[in-house]
């Protein structure tokens, strides 16, 4: 597969993820290869119905889920993405900043999708009980100012 069919891939798989709706999960298929891992900082998943479980698992446990994409580069077979995550959780908005490297087959559908993103940062220190110890240890191995 070459750049500009990896290319080709990506814009309609981009444009699924950011429209992604309770109705249109059941679309794995078709964006995703049967044997695709899926791994982010909660799961590692293998296959269209584990994949779907996660992303209907997301729509039932938070409000208004939505994905802004950001930048996109392609190379070969390979795309990395950058994206935020937008949410509401218990009545409060969230925000989650992260990436996705994503692998095509030569089916042109996900073979491997890996996200990234830092949970401490992007979720756990802002929860109210969680949140205090992780902000404390992020500030013991702070570098001191220099001023």
């Amino acid at each position: 597969m070459s750049n500009a069919s990896t290319q080709t891939c990506l814009a309609p798989l981009l444009a699924w993820y950011a429209s992604l709706s309770p109705d249109t999960v059941g679309q794995v298929s078709h964006w995703y290869h049967p044997d695709a891992r899926f791994r982010d900082p909660f799961n590692t998943v293998k296959g269209h119905a584990a994949i779907e479980a996660i992303f209907t698992h997301m729509f039932h446990t938070t409000v208004n889920p939505r994905f802004e994409i950001s930048n996109q580069l392609a190379s070969g077979q390979q795309a990395f993405v950058t994206w935020r995550f937008l949410f509401e959780l218990k009545g409060k908005a969230y925000q989650i900043e992260g990436g996705s490297h994503l692998f095509f087959g030569e089916d042109g559908r996900v073979i491997d999708h890996r996200d990234y993103w830092d949970a401490a940062e992007e979720l756990f220190e802002k929860l109210p009980i969680v949140g205090a110890p992780i902000r404390w240890l992020r500030r013991q191995f702070k570098l001191p100012s220099t001023d």
